[in-house]
């Protein structure tokens, strides 16, 4: 358990180091050098989500070239989950699971908060869809809010949203 607490810290400080709390978009001019994980490691409010990273062995994907556009769940979105969820997904014997619901997550290409507004639907990498929809300048990603958009990461882009979104069951 220690390895998975001192990942998802690390992928978490990434994450929010890419957040800017007094603007919801990241700073353009800058070239982003770090990719997703080092991103979500920073920034430091998506520790479980590295740790669920981690436990999917999907670290090497998100670091690879991508480029990848994340939906990110912040560590208070997988508290709010039935206790125990998150232990349980973190298990060796429901990786299969976790991946479906981490992949579920993550859009193959870099897709900005412009982009996004425009879209009805994004197909993940999991292979379903997500329901994209904008009210009173919110985005709503399934029933998840964009709560900041366009951290930039060299690999891709990352929005951070308040709830866990799962995949459709088949």
């Amino acid at each position: 358990m220690k390895a998975f607490s001192k990942l998802t810290a690390l992928f978490l400080m990434l994450v929010l180091v890419g957040c800017d709390s007094d603007s919801n978009s990241a700073d353009e001019s800058e070239a982003p050098g770090s990719n997703i994980v080092e991103t979500a490691i920073s920034a430091g409010s998506f520790n479980t989500l590295v740790a669920a990273v981690q436990a999917a062995d999907l670290v090497d994907t998100l670091t690879s070239a991508g480029p990848f556009t994340v939906f990110a769940p912040t560590d208070a979105a997988f508290a709010a989950l039935p206790a125990g969820t998150v232990e349980s997904l973190l298990l060796p014997e429901n990786k299969d699971q976790l991946v479906a619901i981490l992949t579920y997550h993550v859009v193959s290409g870099r897709v900005t908060s412009e982009q996004v507004t425009s879209l009805s639907k994004a197909t993940t990498v999991q292979g379903s869809d997500l329901d994209i929809s904008v009210s009173n300048g919110s985005v709503q990603i399934n029933s998840a809010t964009v709560v900041a958009a366009d951290v930039e990461a060299s690999n891709g882009v990352i929005h951070v949203i308040d709830a866990i979104l799962l995949p459709p069951s088949n």
